[in-house]
């Protein structure tokens, strides 16, 4: 496994994600919720090591 390239730039609640190969995803945190953009994905931090995530399939977006 190789070493990957991450950056995190953060403005507020808005954060920008970047890879190797530049831009990547965009993210907006508020509180204990979040949302990412490339994986459309719904994230609440819970109490502890836990989290819960509900994701949004692209394909039913498409229909």
């Amino acid at each position: 496994m190789g070493v990957m390239f991450r950056k995190r730039q953060k403005f507020g609640p808005l954060i920008l994600n970047f890879t190797e190969h530049g831009f990547s995803s965009w993210s907006i945190k508020i509180g204990r919720w979040s949302w990412n953009s490339r994986s459309r994905a719904h994230r609440v931090d819970l109490p502890g090591p836990l989290s819960w995530k509900q994701n949004k399939s692209r394909a039913r977006d498409r229909v």
